[in-house]
């Protein structure tokens, strides 16, 4: 089992979200963000260094089995990229192993409670 979680630009969710329906993804958790990474640039202003705000960004956790880590990445990457080759600031997709699921109505552990 892997935790897969994307970092993702808010105008892209829905794209991504139908993506991942297609993909037969459809238990997924979306947070509200805000963050910045490498389009974080230092701006001068009347000769002082001025640090944008961070950017808002929509957070995606997907737990799946292993089976389903390639088609889950792929899904995300492909709706995700801007238009036209993609741009700084489209985002990260995070693979973390997921040692337990346990479904909380059931009690059932593993794989089958994802």
């Amino acid at each position: 089992m892997k935790l897969i979680t994307a970092i993702i630009q808010e105008d892209r969710l829905d794209q991504v979200r139908e993506a991942l329906i297609e993909a037969e993804i459809t238990r997924i958790t979306v947070s509200r963000v805000s963050g910045h990474g490498q389009q974080m640039d230092e701006d001068l202003y009347r000769g002082k260094k001025v640090i944008p705000n961070l950017i808002p960004k929509a957070r995606l956790d997907i737990a799946v089995n292993d089976s389903f880590v390639d088609i889950t990445v792929r899904a995300i990457m492909i709706s995700a990229k801007s238009p036209n080759g993609g741009k700084v600031g489209d985002g990260k997709i995070f693979i973390t192993p997921l040692e337990e699921c346990i479904r909380i109505r059931t009690g059932e552990r593993g794989g089958g409670a994802i």
